[in-house]
């Protein structure tokens, strides 16, 4: 099972960096109970091993002129490899998609878009996105409002399940 290889201190460390990633080393170590250079190595191995990404700051859009937030869900005419995996990458080079994942089901994709402002995204979506190869369908909706985006995963669900598994 995912998340078994770590011991207990690895896993309220990820939590404890997820909640707050500009903590000092001095302060983690204390939180997580064990000396700096031990947490210090743990950390590093941890990012060395995959388990942490990278360090964030979680910023908002809104304030910085972002006003516009959309998900588009795109279909495709072909489902291979090749063409899933060239989307992905026109995905990639577009800075309006924020995120894309890929779905099982009617849709073969669902982008998170944010733009200034409406004739913006209107701009991206008729001269970029519809025209890129292999796209056969897109239906948009646009966010009113969002009641919750919290990254990241919940640990103490991952610490119920451990338990319940030992």
């Amino acid at each position: 099972m995912p998340g078994t290889k770590l011991d207990e201190i690895d896993r309220m460390i990820l939590a404890e960096l997820q909640a707050d990633g500009r903590m000092t080393n001095v302060e983690l170590a204390k939180r997580v109970g064990i000396s700096a250079p031990p947490c210090l190595r743990r950390v590093r191995t941890l990012e060395e091993q995959g388990y942490i990404r990278g360090y964030h700051a979680d910023v908002d859009a809104r304030e910085l002129g972002f006003e516009v937030q959309v998900f588009a869900m795109v279909g495709l005419q072909s489902q291979a490899e090749v063409d899933l995996s060239a989307f992905e990458g026109r995905c990639q080079e577009w800075p309006l998609v924020r995120e894309c994942h890929m779905l099982n089901g009617e849709v073969d994709f669902i982008l998170k878009c944010v733009a200034p402002d409406l004739r913006t995204f209107q701009r991206f979506l008729t001269e970029d996105l519809l025209k890129a190869p292999n796209v056969s369908s897109v239906k948009t909706s646009l966010v009113i409002r969002g009641a919750k985006d919290q990254p990241g995963v919940p640990f103490d669900v991952l610490e119920e399940r451990l338990a319940r598994d030992a």
